[in-house]
């Protein structure tokens, strides 16, 4: 498993329940950065999007030397008993559970906030790239569906289908299997990236079942995905403008060595 060096943070408006890319986060080994990206801006011309208290200042490159508290608090703490329990859900060996690989697999997210985390992939040796998600929404699935993820094989394959007719998100991308269930949403934060790689070529895309978490598990760790790609003319997820600095990483940097 390869621990991502780049995560992406996103907001989601309370009210509309759009996503926005807001923010990126870097680790070379020794220093974390963080940079407000260009999605910020149309997170307030469309949802008049506030400065994190973390990180109050847009036009600012933040370092430090430890995890900012604004991701570190996302994280499960070791001493918890049922920390190796949350191993397995993420698929994630112990020997492999940095604090980047845990938020870059779970998403980070907490029912008191509307911020979540995901990785920038980066491509293997044959130009493929990889990316984990949770299957969203299953708490709104009948439940002969969920029935159905329970019976699942690790590495079935899974197909995704753009639901035009949802009442309430034009844009869902729901995941189905061959016997034509629908097992749960792509995450939106996600579907501006999937959507692209289906338009350029369906067939590069691959989604197949990584884990499936049983009962008393939280439905929203229940369904581990894996998605694959081929990029082709140099497509590079995540690399749209949205998700390209505020400012430039060398201007102005606040350095945090105690963040608090």
């Amino acid at each position: 498993m390869k621990t991502p060096q780049t995560l992406f943070l996103a907001w989601q408006d309370p009210n509309s329940r759009f996503w926005f890319p807001i923010g990126r986060l870097t680790f070379d080994g020794t220093e974390y950065k963080f940079v407000y990206t260009q999605g910020v801006k149309e997170a307030q011309q469309k949802c008049y999007f506030e400065p994190l208290s973390s990180f109050p200042h847009l036009n600012q490159v933040y370092t430090s030397t430890q995890l900012f508290p604004v991701f570190s608090n996302r994280l499960l703490p070791r001493s918890r008993p049922d920390y190796a329990s949350f191993l397995q859900w993420l698929n994630i060996p112990e020997h492999e559970d940095s604090p980047l690989a845990i938020l870059a697999r779970s998403g980070g997210q907490r029912e008191t906030d509307s911020l979540t985390v995901f990785p920038c992939p980066e491509p293997d040796e044959e130009g493929r790239y990889q990316l984990h998600f949770f299957a969203h929404a299953l708490r709104h699935l009948p439940k002969c569906a969920v029935e159905r993820i329970n019976h699942f094989e690790v590495g079935e394959k899974l197909w995704l289908a753009h639901e035009f007719q949802n009442s309430y998100d034009s844009q869902a991308l729901t995941l189905n299997t061959e016997d034509h269930f629908i097992v749960g949403y792509c995450p939106r934060y996600l579907r501006s990236e999937v959507f692209e790689l289906l338009r350029r070529d369906p067939n590069s895309v691959d989604l197949r079942v990584e884990r499936v978490n049983l009962p008393p598990t939280p439905l929203q760790f229940r369904l581990l995905c894996n998605i694959t790609a081929q990029c082709k003319d140099d497509f590079r997820p995540f690399s749209g403008e949205e998700y390209q600095p505020l400012i430039k990483e060398d201007v102005a940097t606040a350095s945090l060595l105690s963040p608090s």
